[in-house]
């Protein structure tokens, strides 16, 4: 099993930055891809950022530019540096991970994410 916990959401203002972690525990063979997603009220919960095992990425195109996804694998966490936040960014935001490694063009995909954590929600004002 994979226990992913998220910290790092708050209020913030327009313009300013927030860095997301993700601590996540169980068999690193379970976290061969891990991602963000987010969810708006009344909006589908959608994919912002992933990465693979070989470091590969992929964003959202709404936030190319802006967030940057990491992981430490010796802290077992992942990252989502967020700047330049906009009020559109305003989410829940949530980590996920699966142990079927992931082509880029499958990272964002919800579908195919089988451990999720509870969320941290990021409420961004202008």
């Amino acid at each position: 099993q994979v226990r992913l916990v998220e910290s790092g959401g708050g209020s913030v203002q327009a313009g300013d930055s927030l860095r997301l972690s993700c601590a996540a525990s169980g068999a690193t063979y379970r976290r061969r891809v891990m991602a963000w997603f987010r969810q708006a009220p009344g909006k589908e919960r959608e994919g912002v950022a992933g990465i693979g095992m070989d470091e590969s990425t992929a964003y959202a195109d709404s936030v190319k530019g802006r967030f940057t996804i990491s992981k430490d694998n010796a802290k077992n966490t992942l990252y989502l540096q967020m700047n330049s936040l906009k009020p559109e960014d305003s989410a829940i935001y949530y980590c996920a991970a699966d142990d079927r490694p992931a082509p880029r063009s499958q990272q964002l995909f919800r579908s195919w994410y089988n451990f999720w954590g509870q969320g941290t929600q990021v409420t961004v004002s202008s």
